[in-house]
């Protein structure tokens, strides 16, 4: 929703801080699915977590991906979501409405960040869907799929696994020198 403090009207994953009561990250990633979208942790078959990302506050954001029903209906709670919306896996490697910029992170990591705009026909609206959720609807259709997008991407795609792995060794290691050096 726009009335949130942080990315107020942008696009995301459900998602959000653990708590001291979160065994692990999927118990955070299914508790805050379960406040944002009302979906039950026991509607979910978790099947794994992906390469941590590093948002633009320097927090280490842990993707967990599951399976749900196809007739899972989202009640959004209104205090964080305004709207729900799906897109087809597949755009993040084909998509109709693309495009791309570099990107120096302030621990000077240069990156390229993914914009992708979805022309959502049952809401009669587009959805402008970028950067870290963007990075990681990229990256699991990479995984998924296993094809070669249509437009350029930061991984080996002969090696997605390992360059995901490097990528992230590469950004989490300027984020520690950067911290290192304001000390």
């Amino acid at each position: 929703t726009l009335q949130l403090r942080r990315s107020p009207g942008e696009v995301c994953f459900p998602g959000g801080k653990s708590e001291a009561t979160d065994k692990d990250d999927i118990a955070t990633a299914l508790r805050e699915a379960k406040e944002e979208v009302g979906l039950q942790p026991e509607r979910v078959e978790v099947i794994c977590r992906l390469m941590p990302g590093i948002d633009k506050m320097n927090n280490l954001v842990t993707p967990v991906v599951g399976f749900i029903e196809d007739t899972f209906q989202a009640t959004p709670n209104p205090d964080e979501v305004s709207e729900v919306f799906v897109v087809p896996l597949e755009y993040f490697v084909k998509p109709v409405k693309y495009k791309s910029f570099s990107y120096k992170t302030s621990s000077g990591y240069l990156t390229r960040i993914h914009c992708f705009t979805y022309d959502d026909q049952e809401h009669k609206r587009s959805f402008k869907i970028w950067g870290l959720t963007a990075h990681f609807a990229v990256f699991l259709a990479l995984v998924i799929f296993g094809e070669r997008p249509t437009f350029e991407v930061d991984y080996d795609l002969d090696n997605l696994m390992s360059s995901s792995e490097n990528n992230f060794i590469s950004l989490y290691a300027s984020v520690c020198d950067r911290k290192r050096s304001n000390l």
